[in-house]
């Protein structure tokens, strides 16, 4: 059967597309095309990622029409179906063939190659080459902001412009405004086997039913417009006869059944149908009106704010026997909630039932790490026990966490449809995963939830479970995967031998945090709960004086260090005459995560860094910050103050708090903070997030979404969107202070009189040429170098930036100098004639006059 969908989510594996009457299909990933299955096919065998594969976030986003055909469906374990579908083209134009092609066709298409004036389309007819003229696709690629480039599997609405030798090669165009104005006529010769949805014609009116309309179309079709998808501005008000304009939503293969809908958002090809807002998923309406009721298929309801919705019949009452027909006549009023919103019918689906308006979650948004949940058990597995929350939320409680002890036998003390109260151990709403526990410990604590290494204060006593016991002690987890070490000898108050003999896996234990590193996702922990010693770093960093002097975010002070530690700064606010003691974490030394370490290492006590900024003061804490960005920021007011003044597409500079698995929260001045899921963080391919982003990186992010009743933001650090426009200048101002920063370094290198090395390091920047003795030739192709200017220096020079030069030991050679890096006295150098040539040497002397700009 072949239907119009829109994408309603999308995952790394699958696109979730929502269908004509409130269904949902999957489309897999493997079901995209022939060019994007064999490029993943590419990637598994190499077992490594390819830079051209495009993500399915990158190529597709929710709101999207596409053309899809069923593969199967399946029933699942809870007896659900589940509606498998394919948008390969050559699955959805099957009825197509060469000769049928003609110029004003409406087709779906995918981009099977990249090539120097245009791209190869794939419409899935066999013998057709299908090009798209690089300038025909220029306007398209502008308006979806996704690269410079179309992708490879990238679906689109492709308008046939010309057909030459008998449909043997056809030029295609995707321009907006010529598929927006598409239309299927007679002359196009469309058969009822070749037929697709998405298509829209000139229809003309039948006959009106109750149920729906009769139109005629293309000449000698005919179609059926059911009861939701008349245009609801014009209600039942059409007449025989009467001609408009509709598009063909889904062609049944055997009995030819044509559905059609007049909805307007579906009236030009390439457009997008209307979506709910997020607030409004959830809601409960006091009071729904029935607008008609259909006695085989449900009730139309308008809800409070004038919207339609949709009830199917299984959920206006308890039961079927209990349904009272009577009681859904036009104008009467009913208690509903919104439980889903179809896409493709741009109507809510409510639910009259009691246990649904009155449930605690119904969607995994809802629920949150910590929360106590009902639910039934559904299937045993080997990893554990799944259990079903409600219809669309469901669970896993590993093998570990079946009861207080390991269970050898879970299959003996559960059975399928028992009811079980659970605990939260980790939910995350955009990867539908959600994690319990049924160890009683931990459901019935009064404890605090540890659920973020940032709430681990000392002191704090809380409940945990033991993953591992070794001879250096035991590692205890908490809530969303947060994980601390207990040391030997905090395991007890008498000295113990074997910790694995008293500890077991999956135990319950009650620790107390001594020490965290939020930025290192360190976490120090204690079983012994009466201990009142102070943590050795909590000591060193209380100040001798009570800090009495308060001072606002974005304030600047002058600041002397005093200490260096290893994760940052102990200074002294000079205004204050040194009595304020301030923190800056190496991370906020500066936007550039090289340049913080190096920083640090260069930097000694007694140095005076001016015009540093106040990132929080909470009371005896304050942290200061270097970053020139956040800076910038700040005496901009290109920030928030509060949650209250976020708004979706801003652009914000934060820096990252924390990197998990699912995304990177990103911190903004002020204490607002935001996540950037996985599938937002970059414009590539993401398949591990520590790959991309560490911990106190600077990054500018676009503002998503924001859920105000839960104070959360959803970020974008994709670069594409991240642009305010002048992508050059901003590129250039960057670099600018790259290199005031490297200038900064060198000096403060110089001042080094004690070290030599030090000195020689100040005065190699890249561009500069040597004369150098070559030390060694290595296996591998790289060369080693030696020279008086290099001095206990390592340099080197890899195979590449060899060149065709042959070199021996022994040998003297012109080099020129490509990176330094300080922190392991390294340099990098090149011999390819290429870059020592005059030109090259101009560019250098422009970088070597702004580094002392």
């Amino acid at each position: 059967m072949l239907l119009l969908g829109c994408i309603k989510e999308v995952s790394d594996y699958e696109l979730v597309v929502s269908l004509p009457n409130g269904l949902s299909g999957f489309v897999p990933v493997t079901q995209i095309s022939d060019a994007y299955s064999k490029m993943l096919s590419k990637q598994v065998a190499q077992g490594e990622l390819l830079e051209d594969l495009n993500s399915l976030s990158d190529m597709y986003s929710p709101g999207t029409l596409v053309r899809c055909v069923v593969t199967s469906v399946e029933k699942s374990a809870d007896g659900r179906r589940s509606i498998k579908l394919s948008i390969d083209p050559k699955k959805v134009n099957k009825g197509l063939n060469a000769s049928a092609l003609a110029s004003g066709m409406l087709l779906s298409g995918f981009v099977s190659s990249v090539e120097d004036h245009g791209y190869l389309i794939d419409i899935g007819v066999s013998g057709t080459h299908a090009f798209l003229p690089r300038q025909k696709a220029q306007n398209y690629i502008k308006a979806v902001k996704r690269g410079p480039d179309l992708k490879i599997g990238q679906n689109l609405n492709c308008v046939i412009v010309e057909v030459k030798n008998e449909g043997r090669v056809v030029r295609l165009s995707v321009d907006r405004s010529e598929v927006a104005a598409s239309l299927a006529t007679e002359r196009q010769n469309w058969t009822l086997s070749n037929l697709l949805p998405g298509l829209v014609v000139k229809a003309r009116v039948q006959k009106v039913a109750p149920l729906g309309i009769k139109v005629s179309f293309l000449s000698s079709f005919t179609g059926i417009v059911d009861f939701m998808h008349m245009d609801p501005e014009k209600s039942m008000n059409y007449s025989p006869d009467q001609v408009m304009k509709a598009c063909i939503l889904s062609i049944h293969p055997t009995s030819k059944v044509v559905r059609l809908t007049l909805r307007q958002a579906f009236l030009q090809p390439g457009g997008s149908p209307n979506q709910l807002s997020n607030d409004r998923m959830g809601a409960v309406v006091e009071e729904s009106t029935v607008k008609a009721f259909y006695k085989q298929f449900g009730a139309i309801f308008e809800l409070d704010d004038g919207t339609l919705a949709f009830a199917r019949l299984k959920h206006l009452s308890k039961t079927r026997k209990s349904l009272k027909p009577g009681a859904f006549k036009t104008g009467c009023k009913h208690k509903c909630r919104i439980i889903d919103y179809s896409l493709m019918d741009e109507m809510c689906i409510v639910s009259l039932k009691y246990q649904i308006i009155e449930a605690q979650f119904l969607q995994y948004q809802d629920i949150h790490t910590g929360d106590v949940v009902q639910g039934k058990v559904f299937a045993l597995k080997s990893i554990g026990m799944q259990v079903k929350v409600t219809d669309g939320i469901k669970g896993l409680v590993p093998s570990m966490h079946l009861a207080d002890v390991i269970l050898k036998q879970p299959e003996k003390k559960y059975s399928i449809g028992d009811e079980v109260r659970c605990r939260v151990l980790e939910c995350s709403p955009a990867g539908k995963k959600l994690i319990l526990t049924l160890k009683k410990s931990l459901i019935q604590s009064k404890l605090p939830v540890l659920s973020s290494y940032e709430d681990a204060k000392p002191g704090l006593i809380t409940h945990g479970f033991v993953v591992c016991a070794r001879e250096f002690g035991c590692i205890v987890k908490f809530y969303n995967d947060v994980k601390g070490l207990v040391p030997k000898n905090e395991l007890s108050s008498e000295p113990m031998s074997c910790p694995d003999k008293v500890f077991h896996e999956g135990q319950v234990v009650k620790v107390m945090v001594l020490k965290c590193e939020p930025q290192q996702e360190r976490l120090s922990l204690s079983f012994r709960l009466s201990s009142k010693a102070a943590p050795e770093d909590k000591k060193e960093c209380t100040p001798k004086k009570k800090q009495e002097v308060k001072y606002q975010i974005g304030e600047m002070v002058d600041v002397k260090v005093l200490k260096k530690k290893d994760n940052g700064l102990e200074v002294s606010v000079l205004e204050d005459e040194g009595n304020v003691i301030a923190w800056i974490p190496t991370v906020h030394l500066s936007d550039f995560v090289a340049n913080c370490k190096l920083l640090w290492h260069c930097l000694q006590e007694g140095d005076v860094l001016p015009r540093v900024m106040c990132l929080s003061d909470k009371g005896e804490h304050i942290i200061l910050s270097r970053k020139s960005a956040v800076i910038s920021a700040v005496q901009e007011e290109q920030v928030v103050r509060s949650f209250s003044e976020i708004q979706p597409g801003m652009l914000l500079t934060g820096y990252v708090r924390n990197v998990m698995p699912f995304g990177v929260f990103v911190e903004f001045p002020f204490g607002v903070t935001g996540l950037a899921p996985k599938v937002s963080m970059s414009d590539k391919f993401v398949t591990d997030t520590k790959d991309h982003f560490v911990v106190g990186q600077t990054v500018i992010a676009k503002v998503m979404s924001i859920d105000e009743e839960k104070q959360r933001v959803l970020l974008n650090l994709k670069v594409s969107e991240c642009s305010s426009g002048d992508s050059a200048a901003e590129s250039f101002a960057l670099l600018n202070q790259y290199f005031k920063e490297m200038k900064e370094i060198r000096n403060l290198l110089r001042r080094r009189e004690d070290s030599s090395m030090a000195q020689g390091l100040c005065e190699l920047v890249p561009g500069k040429e040597l004369q150098l003795v070559v030390q060694d030739v290595k296996e591998d192709g790289s060369a080693l170098f030696s020279g008086s200017c290099v001095t206990g220096l390592t340099v080197t020079a890899t195979r590449y930036h060899l060149g065709d030069k042959n070199i021996v030991p022994g040998e003297k050679t012109k080099v020129l100098v490509l990176h330094v890096d300080a922190l392991t006295s390294k340099v990098y150098v090149s011999l390819r004639e290429e870059l020592l040539k005059q030109r090259a040497k101009q560019v250098c002397v422009q970088f070597l006059d702004l580094c002392s700009s």
